[in-house]
């Protein structure tokens, strides 16, 4: 591990598993905040990273390189008890006081204001961090400003409450703004308001096993961790609010169930949704779980999670030579970045130092590291809520996460390719691969070729999930969409399930009122240093291997393997998957003994006995025994 700033030394101990105790995070989160702090303005209102610049332009962004960085400090220094060696709150309380004297003014110093989202939006995203950071330090910050600069601070944070958020987690930011003013003797009927819309839009969006949507349509991902679960928990943490405590906290406990087994064996997070360059903000929910109470993890697991999360990225060149999080996965990653990608967006990554809340003393740092749920035997779990299937295998370590319920697509949006989305759209991530990009052939995805013009999957439809003693199952419906405009071929849809056992995939597919010389093609998993097969069932033709030039988070070069066929009417079509370790020695020819379909029911035998029947109609049922 070969990072520009000091650690110290491993405690194999008391971390088998990663070496990390409390003082690596220590030391990692100020090696970040130094290196940072090496770009600011002379008076410390905009930290200006080094970088392409986000949609939101130059000054919104050195604006997030102060908030996010404050984080860090935030919980570097509360859970230190005020303690500040390296006096990052001297810093950030000048940043505040000179950014907040003339906001709006185009000049060296001044914040932007805050408005609509769609409008200058990105700055109440940051406003946030900035609450937040006021409410872990006040003591230590806020207590100590005159009253002119606390008065200008507040007229600033106002205009998060003042203005309209993005329909999804954005909620929540005036909500923490509203947290930190109630809490100074500053609230009002404004924040009470903002405080009670958060709340309510919170239950709507609750879908059930921990999981949030992310907004009114069906976006579950890791803003379910970094977010949802976040801000309300930790506000009812540090505001001794019992009630809803009670309320999120066995949300978070139930998510944690599943959540906490997406992890891979080499401390890699699911390479899914968006944002992903926050990378360690993934393991965010584990450590406040263990800070809340709210976890079903021991402590020993629970930090043997975190700081292999934390570990695999410094390990695989996450931060630059210059001691910057860069913009990307391991390294830099243009394709993993969203147009409001920053220098500083990385920096939220600073969620996950909540972990630092936990005094020294806690047993989340002083139990001896235990083994995180993917080193466990080999599971599937099914999250009918969101509509996911967890596959894991203990002996490559490689977690795959199969999509039939999330897919961020809007309500107002329809049936259109026009935001198709490689980090929503496919079938299946996992911890070690990643998508293919949008100009290279899709992996893990059912197309339907119309003309010589190939679908896409956008809004997603659940037909249900469930799980047995080593196996599960989840199955969804979707309208192949166009780049030519919405659905244009009237009854066209595909009906997909996917059964999960051991490290094989059965993925099944029916496809219904395609046109005439229409073909249908299915891919598999997208890597060449790992092991990735695809073998058709029933339905398909032979298989072919896809070349994807432009890589993926994790390889420069890729090939997807890949079966093809023709089809007309109502088809059905089957095929067996598998992603493993290269020197994996699991069979995929042989794996099954034999497969009937008859009347829309398909029936798989497989070759130690098992059976698996998926049964077409007006409700879709799937047996195994």
């Amino acid at each position: 591990m070969t990072i520009p700033f000091e650690l110290p030394d491993e405690n194999r101990e008391l971390s088998p598993f990663t070496g990390f105790t409390r003082a690596h995070w220590e030391a990692v989160a100020d090696g970040l905040l130094g290196a940072a702090w090496r770009w600011a303005t002379p008076e410390g209102a905009f930290l200006d990273l080094p970088g392409r610049p986000s949609a939101s332009g130059v000054r919104s962004d050195g604006l997030e390189g102060y908030a996010r960085t404050f984080l860090a400090a935030g919980f570097r220094v509360a859970g230190a008890d005020g303690k500040d060696p390296h006096n990052w709150l001297e810093r950030y309380a000048s940043g505040l006081t000179t950014g907040t004297r003339t906001p709006g003014r185009d000049d060296a110093e001044s914040w932007p204001l805050i408005l609509d989202h769609h409008v200058q939006g990105q700055p109440m995203v940051e406003s946030a961090s900035v609450a937040l950071g006021l409410k872990l330090t006040r003591p230590w910050l806020w207590d100590k400003l005159d009253d002119a600069t606390r008065d200008r601070a507040e007229k600033w944070l106002r205009g998060a409450i003042d203005h309209t958020p993005a329909p999804n987690n954005w909620y929540l930011f005036p909500f923490m703004v509203a947290s930190f003013l109630e809490e100074v003797g500053r609230g009002d009927s404004a924040t009470a308001r903002a405080t009670d819309r958060a709340l309510e839009l919170m239950e709507t969006w609750y879908r059930g096993d921990g999981w949030y949507a992310d907004g009114d349509g069906r976006a579950f991902d890791h803003y379910n961790g970094w977010a949802l679960h976040l801000y309300p928990l930790l506000h009812a943490h540090l505001s001794g609010d019992a009630e809803l405590s009670a309320r999120f906290g066995p949300r978070l406990r139930e998510h944690l169930e599943g959540f906490s087994l997406l992890f891979g064996g080499d401390g890699a997070p699911l390479h899914y949704g968006r944002s992903l360059a926050y990378r360690f903000a993934a393991s965010a929910a584990v450590g406040l779980g263990a800070v809340t109470g709210d976890t079903p993890l021991s402590p020993g697991a629970s930090r043997r999670l975190i700081s292999g999360n934390l570990r695999y990225f410094l390990e695989r060149g996450a931060v630059t030579d210059e001691g910057l999080l860069s913009l990307g996965w391991h390294g830099p990653h243009a394709a993993t970045l969203q147009p409001y990608s920053g220098p500083a967006s990385p920096y939220w990554a600073s969620k996950g130092f909540v972990a630092l809340l936990a005094p020294e003393g806690d047993p989340l740092w002083t139990a001896p590291e235990e083994a995180q749920p993917s080193e466990g035997p080999d599971r599937v779990l099914a999250l009918p809520a969101p509509g996911l299937l967890v596959q894991s295998t203990q002996a490559d370590g490689i977690v795959r996460l199969h999509n039939h319920g999330s897919d961020h697509v809007r309500p107002h949006e329809g049936e259109s390719a026009a935001q198709n989305d490689a980090h929503y759209g496919r079938q299946a991530y996992s911890t070690h691969t990643g998508p293919t990009s949008l100009t290279n052939v899709a992996d893990n995805h059912l197309s339907v070729e119309v003309g010589g013009v190939a679908s896409v999957r956008r809004r997603l439809h659940p037909l249900g999930a469930g799980h047995g003693d080593g196996w599960g199952w989840a199955a969804s419906w979707f309208r192949p969409a166009f780049a030519s405009g919405p659905p244009m071929h009237p009854g066209l849809r595909v009906e997909s399930v996917t059964v999960a056992r051991g490290a094989h995939e059965l993925r099944v597919h029916r496809v219904v009122g395609a046109p005439h010389g229409s073909r249908v093609t299915l891919t598999g998993w997208a890597t060449d240093a790992l092991r990735s097969e695809l073998t058709g069932l029933h339905g398909w033709g032979p298989e072919d291997r896809v070349r994807a030039p432009e890589g993926t988070a994790y390889e420069p070069w890729v090939r997807v393997p890949r079966l093809s066929a023709q089809v007309e009417g109502t088809a059905v079509f089957a095929a067996l998957a598998l992603l493993g370790a290269a020197d994996s020695t699991t069979e995929l020819d042989g794996a099954v003994a034999g497969t009937t379909v008859t009347d829309g029911e398909l029936t798989v035998r497989w070759a130690d006995g098992f059976e698996t029947v998926v049964a077409f109609g007006e409700s879709l049922t799937v047996r195994c025994a």
